[in-house]
Order: structure tokens, then C-alpha cells, then sequence
């Protein structure tokens, strides 16, 4: 927010744990009642827990699935009933490339992203009549906080540029690791009218890690 408000841009905050139905609710009418009608919505809250199958907690699926896939349910539905009817507006998810390629240690990670992507998918087929567009946005490595946690042994960026084949894992082979505002921009070409007549879609950003499969 302070580097939006040194931008010249004013911003606003509104705190909610998105996996509570009744702070989701609470939230959006908010939102509603002090800026206007949402007209664009960014599904962008996630966490990611990187563990065997057999290395995984109870807590950590149930966190990652609470986040990544019932937070995009609970804050698509409070906003979806106010863009039907108003018969106008945009959704995109962010999900990932580990939605359709299967990760060594990401397991819960991917299935959670999957049931967003999906969800979206669906959302979209239903909402179409009212006009409202959902599409998803999947990034592979980002150069964020999160990737750089994955990268404890100092080999991280050299077996992500260039794959891994102890994990099955690919290289990327346009040879780099995409900036957040890569994504961003994604996100905003789906949500702006130059995409308008584009839903359902699942736009991936990943430098080609996924081989376009």
C-alpha cells in the first residue's frame, strides 16, 4: 500500500481471514458500501506448505485446501451474487502451472490450485449469462518470497532455470524466472475489456516450464 500511495494511487485495505464465510461476507459488503461496486475481482491469496505425501500433516492439507481452494470458493461467492446482478464484472484466479503438472513435494500445493482452477472454470460457465468473465492465471516460478523460501540449499535457481531431473522436474526455456509484475500483467489483460470475450480460460505465464501441455 505505501508504494501505491507514493504512486499517487490511493489504496485501501480490508483484512479478512478469506478461509471464515462470515469475514468474507462481512468484507465485501464493506467494500460495497465505501468504494462501490466491485467490478474486479483478483483471487490471489495462497500459502504453500512443500512436503512428501508422507511427510504431510493433517494441518498442512487442511491449511493449504482452507487458503488456496475454500478462500477462492468464499470470496467468489460473496462477490459473484453483486456482479450478477448488476449483470457486469470480472474474476480471475491465480492458480499454478502445478495445477496440470504433477510436482515432486507439492502435492497438496497442486491439488489445491487444481480444485481453484477448476472451480473458476465452473463459476464462469454459470455466470456467463449475467455477463461476468472467470478466467484463471497460472504462474510457474515467480520471483517472490515464497520461491525463494523453496531454496534453502543454494542450488535453487540453477535447478529451476535448468530442471531437475531428480524431481522430473523441467528447466524453463525462455531462461528465466518471471517478475510478479509478469503475473500482473496476465491478471490485468484477463480482467480488462481486451479480453472480453475471452472466460473459462487458463492463461499460464511459466517461461514454458509446463511445455505448453
Amino acid at each position: 500500500m505505501r508504494e501505491l500511495d507514493g504512486d499517487g494511487v490511493t489504496s485501501r485495505a480490508y483484512p479478512c481471514d478469506v478461509t471464515a464465510a462470515a469475514q468474507v461476507e462481512a468484507m465485501v459488503e464493506r467494500v460495497e458500501q465505501t468504494l462501490g461496486p466491485v467490478e474486479f475481482l483478483v483471487n490471489a491469496a495462497g500459502v504453500l506448505r512443500p512436503a512428501a505425501v508422507s511427510a504431510t500433516t493433517d494441518e498442512a492439507w487442511t491449511t493449504t485446501l482452507s487458503v488456496n481452494t475454500t478462500g477462492v470458493f468464499l470470496v467468489s461467492r460473496a462477490v459473484a451474487g453483486h456482479m450478477a446482478r448488476r449483470r457486469r464484472g470480472a474474476v480471475v484466479t491465480v492458480a499454478s502451472n502445478a495445477a496440470t503438472t504433477a510436482r515432486v513435494g507439492m502435492a497438496a500445493y497442486a491439488a489445491s490450485k487444481a480444485a481453484a482452477a477448476m472451480f473458476t472454470k465452473c463459476l464462469g460457465l454459470e455466470l456467463a449469462a449475467a455477463n461476468v468473465r472467470c478466467n484463471v492465471v497460472s504462474p510457474g516460478s515467480t520471483d517472490t518470497p515464497m520461491l525463494a523460501r523453496l531454496w534453502a540449499d543454494g542450488t535453487g535457481v540453477e535447478s529451476t532455470l535448468h530442471g531437475a531431473p531428480d524431481a522430473f522436474r523441467v528447466g524453463i526455456p525462455l531462461g528465466k524466472i518471471a517478475t510478479p509484475e509478469e503475473i500482473a500483467a496476465a491478471v490485468v489483460f484477463l480482467l480488462s475489456s481486451r479480453a472480453g470475450h475471452i472466460t473459462m480460460h487458463d492463461l499460464v505465464v511459466d517461461g514454458g516450464a509446463t511445455l505448453g501441455v
